[in-house]
């Protein structure tokens, strides 16, 4: 398999090259661990199918990408803080768009090749659970970075 380089650029304009091959594979533990049963029951058949198996929820239907409240987006499965009102912008891509997490901490970014592609999964650093991906596309100013994030996967705090 071809090695693929990703550019990412930080709030202070410095950019680093990334090895998509080199992103840490998903086979830590978390913080936070359930049994499979325990996530189904506090999470939904929806919000399970997309934090725990990956899935995706159809664009423009997240209560999340049109809310402009400020606060603070959450992790559904864990209440993790992840993401907040001020970073949150419009991409136009169906789900709410962030261009940067509250801190690197939050956030776990993994080398995802599936379904014929080379992507950058982002799931939650305290339970694993699957958020959706980010990409250096140019859209989240000032970063560039547009963490496109499944509603279904997110709670949210009003400030």
């Amino acid at each position: 398999m071809m090695a693929t380089s990703w550019v990412c650029v930080s709030p202070n304009g410095d950019s680093q090259r990334l090895n998509l091959d080199t992103l840490k594979k998903d086979s830590m533990t978390y913080k936070i661990e359930k049994t499979e049963e325990e996530w189904k029951a506090l999470l939904g058949e929806e919000a399970y199918r997309v934090l725990r198996l990956k899935g995706t929820e159809r664009p423009f239907t997240s209560e999340y990408e049109t809310l402009w409240d400020s606060g603070t987006y959450v992790c559904k499965g864990c209440g993790q803080e992840l993401f907040t009102s001020e970073t949150k912008f419009d991409a136009g891509c169906g789900w709410p768009s962030f261009y940067q997490s509250i801190d690197k901490t939050r956030v776990k970014e993994i080398a995802d090749y599936s379904h014929g592609m080379s992507r950058v999964e982002v799931v939650c650093s305290a339970c694993g659970g699957h958020l959706g991906h980010v990409f250096n596309d140019g859209y989240g100013q000032p970063t560039g970075l547009r963490y496109c994030i499944n509603g279904v996967s997110l709670g949210f705090r009003k400030k």
